[in-house]
C-alpha cells in the first residue's frame, strides 16, 4: 500500500463498504452471512495491506479482496430445504453454473463493467462475459412465483409489473400505501415483495413490509430506493436485497431471480 495513506484507505473502503455488504447479502442469501464475509474482507486488508491494490479503482480493489476470500471458502450459499417455492428455488440454485451468479450480480446490481468484473473475479474478460451471458440465460429459466409490488409512482409500477410478468411471475397487484399493501397481501399471499421506501401517503414501505412479514411469515423482499446507502448503515433492520433508483431492467431481473432463490431468507432482522 505504498501509494496510499491510512486515512485515504479508510475513506475509500468506507465509501464502498455499503455496496460490498449489499452484494455479499444478495450472494449468500442472508444478511448475517453476507456481513460476516464483508467483515472478513476488512480483517484481511488490515492484516495484509498488499491485498488491496491501489493501482485500480477503490471499489474494484475492495470487491477483489472479497472474492479471493469467497472463492477460498468454497463459495457456500444458504441452501434452504422444504417443499413448494423454497424447495424449487433451492434445487434450481444448486444447478447453477459456477461463477454465473457472482458475475451477474457484479454486472447488474453493482454495475461493474465487464473488464471490472474480470478484475474482481480474477479471470479474463472473455470468461467474465461468458459468465454474465450464462447467468442471464439461467435467470430467465428461474423458479416462478407470486410477486406483490408496493410502489406509489404509476409509471414505475407499470415498468416493474411488465418486467416481472415477462419473467414468468404472477403479479398479485400493486399497492400505493401501507394500508393498501396490508390489504393486498391478505387477499393473496406473495412469494416475493418488491417495495419502494416512501409511499403515496408518506407511509413507509419498510413498515408495510415488516407488518406483512410479522403477520404472514417470512418471504424475500426487494427494496427500491434512490438512496441505498441510507439503508446500509449497519444500524437497525436492513434489507438483504436492494435496488438503486433509477434502475435498469437487468437489475430488476437479476434481483428478483436472486431473491426467488432464497425464498426463506430472513430479509429484515432486528
Amino acid at each position: 500500500m505504498s501509494g496510499q495513506t491510512n486515512d485515504t484507505l479508510t475513506e475509500d473502503i468506507g465509501a464502498n463498504l455499503p455496496y460490498l455488504r449489499r452484494y455479499a447479502r444478495a450472494l449468500t442469501g442472508r444478511r448475517t452471512t453476507g456481513d460476516n464475509y464483508a467483515a472478513a474482507t476488512l480483517e484481511a486488508i488490515l492484516g495484509d495491506r498488499s491485498l488491496y491494490q491501489d493501482d485500480i479503482s477503490s471499489k474494484v480493489a475492495l470487491f477483489q479482496v472479497f472474492h479471493a476470500i469467497w472463492s477460498s471458502s468454497g463459495m457456500p450459499v444458504d441452501h434452504s430445504t422444504g417443499d413448494g417455492l423454497t424447495g424449487r428455488a433451492d434445487k434450481h440454485l444448486k444447478s447453477l453454473t459456477t461463477n454465473t451468479r457472482e458475475a451477474l450480480l457484479l454486472h447488474t446490481i453493482e454495475e461493474f463493467s465487464v473488464p471490472e468484473v474480470a478484475q474482481v473475479m480474477q479471470v479474463n474478460e472473455h470468461e467474465a462475459k461468458s459468465y454474465i451471458d450464462k447467468g442471464v440465460e439461467e435467470m430467465n429459466s428461474s423458479v416462478s412465483g407470486n410477486v406483490m409490488i408496493i410502489e406509489d409512482e404509476a409509471i414505475i409500477a407499470m415498468d416493474l409489473e411488465s418486467i416481472v410478468a415477462e419473467m414468468g411471475h404472477k403479479v398479485t397487484g400493486v399497492a400505493r400505501t401501507r394500508a393498501d399493501a396490508l390489504d393486498l397481501a391478505a387477499q393473496e399471499l406473495p412469494d416475493l415483495i418488491l417495495s419502494d421506501i416512501q409511499l403515496a401517503d408518506n407511509s413507509s414501505g419498510i413498515d408495510a413490509v415488516r407488518e406483512i412479514l410479522e403477520r404472514d411469515g417470512d418471504r424475500p423482499v426487494i427494496f427500491i430506493t434512490a438512496f441505498p446507502e441510507r439503508l446500509l448503515t449497519g444500524e437497525g433492520p436492513e434489507p438483504a436485497f436492494l435496488i438503486s433508483k433509477p434502475f435498469s431492467e437487468d437489475q430488476v431481473r437479476s434481483a428478483v431471480s436472486q431473491a426467488m432463490f432464497f425464498a426463506s431468507t430472513e430479509t429484515l432482522m432486528s
